[in-house]
């Protein structure tokens, strides 16, 4: 019985295809964790990304405007508030006695201001009077002694000093009743700075005062992290600076977090420290002798803006963060992040 040739073929094929497909899928798989392995690395090389970037706010420093101690703290550590919340109140005592007693100086110097008025038309009454003695005796000179005349005028010269004197007086009575004025309104300020308010909506940090602690004018008692102030700062290294640009779309992936953000870059620094490089001391550049070969690329910081950062959550400054910006190319083709 004869045997069957293309049956002896498959018979004789069958080990070396068992034995080359094995090869073939990991030469594929090869072949394609190089692509993708060549297209994560172009786009850790090239793409205009960093994982060097953190969460910033403003930060107000809240300080009172006047000294002294705290009688009331309406504020905990990490509180969440809303601007115009009450935060602590200065012992006013003190305050609302100087504002009675500039009010008591004010009434003195009105008082004063009305007797230099009183005093100025008395004199313009007697000067009036002098005068028209003065031309009485004028006109009759023929009937008159020649020494009452004289001490008519002399009397009118008088008077016009002392007319003269009680003017600058009342000018004096009316410049300290306003200072007086002034006084009142700056005690009236003081009183009411003891009570210190938030200026923004945001978040208290770890270090609220308590009651019955002192309190200088103008040194910062607690922290307030500004909620509505909230961006990102991304230092980027300065080979990717030629492919970002203002205004360019951004996705922010904070640490932590699985939702991404949206933004925009806002602004690129102008300039960074010069470490090898400083003032000597007859300021001439004094650069330093010493020279790394392996030079790393310096990084830049670049202030992105957050488009959609969620309401009400809470922002932490320095949290770090991802920065992606999407290039141009990109954006064309409609791959907004």
């Amino acid at each position: 019985m004869k045997s069957n040739p293309s049956a002896s073929s498959s018979r004789a094929w069958a080990p070396l295809a068992r034995k080359a497909l094995p090869i073939a899928l990991t030469a594929g798989l090869a072949v394609l964790a190089l692509l993708a392995g060549r297209r994560v690395w172009a786009h850790y090389s090239d793409s205009p990304w960093t994982r060097d970037a953190h969460i910033r706010s403003s930060v107000q420093q809240i300080a009172p405007d006047v000294s002294g101690l705290l009688t009331q703290v309406w504020v905990h550590d990490n509180q969440r508030v809303a601007r115009g919340d009450t935060l602590f109140q200065v012992d006013p005592a003190r305050y609302e006695l100087a504002l009675g007693q500039a009010r008591a100086t004010l009434a003195q110097a009105r008082a004063a201001q009305g007797q230099a008025r009183a005093a100025l038309a008395n004199q313009r009454v007697q000067l009036a009077q002098a005068r028209r003695e003065s031309e009485r005796n004028h006109g009759l000179a023929d009937l008159v002694a020649r020494e009452s005349i004289e001490q008519g005028e002399l009397k009118v010269r008088q008077g016009e000093a002392t007319l003269a004197l009680a003017q600058a007086q009342l000018a004096a009575a009316g410049a300290a009743q306003a200072a007086a004025e002034v006084a009142v309104q700056s005690a009236e300020l003081n009183l009411a700075r003891t009570v210190v308010r938030s200026p923004v909506d945001g978040y208290l940090n770890d270090s609220a005062p308590h009651a019955g602690d002192y309190v200088s004018a103008g040194r910062p008692v607690l922290s307030l992290v500004d909620a509505g102030t909230v961006y990102a700062d991304g230092y980027f290294e300065e080979t990717k600076l030629d492919k970002i640009r203002p205004g360019q779309a951004v996705r922010l992936q904070i640490m932590g977090q699985h939702q991404s953000l949206h933004g925009h870059v806002q602004s690129l620094a102008a300039g960074i420290e010069d470490r090898d490089r400083s003032s000597g001391s007859n300021l001439l550049p004094n650069v330093n002798p010493s020279f790394n070969w392996v030079r790393l690329a310096q990084r830049i910081p670049v202030r992105i803006a957050i488009d959609d950062w969620p309401a009400g959550q809470r922002p932490i400054v320095g949290r770090t963060v991802t920065v992606s910006v999407v290039e141009d190319a990109q954006q064309a083709k409609g791959g907004q992040p």
